[in-house]
């Protein structure tokens, strides 16, 4: 019998304004999309609205914007490379369509730089990742 995984849980926001969607640039990483894992106290036992409430929160902290959230499309594990802060840790991240409703984009200092990528032009963020797979998907590629 194989060990039980243990890892965190984490969601990200696939938002999409015009026919394009936000990427983010991630110092430590390279590809990344607002969103995160989920903290302590924010799965309230049975209400699932807790977990979006929280996606909600991490796109306004990272972004400014405020987003109505829409169904999942992808889910994958993803190990933190030694780079990051989270070094050897794995988030198992379940991937929301998202649809920009308000804002200006304010980044917090988790990330450095932002495009707005469409399905004709996303590849020029394709750095091999497992986000740019999921942004693949997205895409129905």
């Amino acid at each position: 019998m194989k060990d039980d995984a243990l890892f965190c849980v984490g969601q990200k926001a696939f938002i999409e304004k015009d026919g394009k969607v936000l990427v983010l640039k991630d110092p430590a990483e390279g590809l990344d999309f607002p969103g995160g894992k989920i903290q302590v106290g924010e799965a309230r036992d049975g209400e699932a609205s807790s977990l979006l409430e929280s996606l909600q929160r991490e796109v306004t902290e990272e972004t400014g914007l405020t987003v109505k959230i829409g169904d999942p499309f992808a889910v994958w594990f993803h190990v933190f490379p030694n780079t990051s802060r989270n070094a050897g840790k794995s988030v198992y991240l379940v991937a929301f369509k998202c649809v920009y409703v308000s804002g200006d984009i304010a980044l917090s200092d988790e990330h450095d730089g932002f495009k707005w990528v469409d399905r004709n032009d996303y590849s020029m963020v394709d750095d091999g990742s497992d986000y740019f797979d999921v942004l693949k998907k997205y895409f129905g590629d």
